[in-house]
């Protein structure tokens, strides 16, 4: 059975546009990867996932395939499972298949019909699962439905190193957020990519059939439709480049000549070659992500990776866990 519920971001219209405004009006012009998420990125991002030089999708399948037993019996018998960013729950049903008597399947995605269908689909392939989809961006406060407390117990699944896409202390306060709503005997099971060769990386981000620059360029087409802007999506070429230091892969936009873009009533000068910085995507070591997740109150209990360790899924309790 499937029950739909449409949380609104805490976020008033006005307050992201201003975010947005805030963002192309640094020294260093950005953009929120939330942006590239709307029912056509949702979209492009599932075509990415087959390409052949994205390793991350394939990978963490397979962890999944191999490994999806144990951690179902690490979720234990009748919790709640929330997933964060849910697309369209191809790995959640490895899990779903596995968990045992499973109360309530909660998909979180700020792709409202994309999110209905996939729910809908779970609901129909699951029956006996009470499936409550929630419209909401999941980076920022959001509510949780009443049967998820009802449940034995909460485990958050965040697949996809989605959380690479935050800074540390965004990561960090992201994990606290986790922390809090899987409460004193819930889990959180999170993929995280490692750190590997840059030149595996670069090909990643930027594949042959552009379909990565596609998905990056439609940041602008959505805000263009969510917000009134005149982007000129002809005027601009994606590019993704490694950062040693920072260990991570940035996504840029880069103007192809002098433009002005209008955004509400604000206009946005951006100068030829100006970047406007779209994603962040860290890469970690166990050992760092480790460290990280203490600093949320959360530590490493069992960790799954591939034979190349290129990626790993890993299982988080808090401190306070019996």
């Amino acid at each position: 059975m499937t029950h739909t519920s449409h949380v609104r971001s805490s976020a008033a219209p006005d307050e992201v546009l201003e975010s947005v405004l805030r963002g192309l009006k640094k020294p260093e012009k950005e953009l929120s990867p939330v942006w590239f998420y709307d029912d056509h990125g949702s979209y492009l991002f599932d075509r990415i996932c087959e390409l052949p030089e994205y390793y991350l999708t394939r990978t963490e399948l397979a962890i999944m395939r191999e490994h999806a037993p144990e951690m179902a019996r690490h979720i234990g018998r009748g919790a709640a499972l929330v997933e964060l960013g849910s697309g369209t729950s191809a790995k959640t049903r490895l899990l779903l298949d596995h968990i045992d008597m499973p109360a309530t399947y909660v998909p979180v995605d700020i792709a409202r019909e994309y999110l209905l269908d996939a729910a809908g689909a779970i609901a129909r392939d699951y029956p006996e699962l009470h499936v409550i989809p929630v419209n909401a961006d999941f980076s920022q406060p959001f509510e949780l439905p009443i049967e998820v407390a009802r449940a034995s117990r909460c485990v958050v699944y965040f697949p996809g190193s989605t959380l690479g896409n935050f800074d540390r202390a965004e990561a960090a306060s992201l994990l606290s957020r986790i922390r809090g709503m899987i409460g004193r005997h819930g889990a959180a099971l999170i993929g995280i990519d490692l750190r590997k060769d840059a030149g595996v990386l670069r090909r990643a981000y930027n594949d042959a059939a552009g379909l990565t620059a596609a998905f990056n360029l439609n940041a602008l087409r959505h805000l263009n439709r969510k917000l009134g802007a005149d982007f000129d999506l002809e005027q601009f070429e994606h590019a993704a480049i490694w950062v040693e230091d920072k260990s991570r892969i940035e996504m840029h936009l880069i103007s192809k000549r002098d433009q002005r873009v209008h955004i509400g009533h604000a206009e946005v000068t951006i100068k030829r070659g100006e970047h406007i910085r779209t994603e962040y995507s860290h890469k970690y070591t166990l050992e760092d992500f480790a460290e990280l997740a203490e600093s949320a109150g959360l530590r490493v209990r069992e960790v799954w990776t591939d034979r190349n360790r290129y990626f790993s899924v890993q299982l988080l309790e808090p401190h306070t866990f019996q």
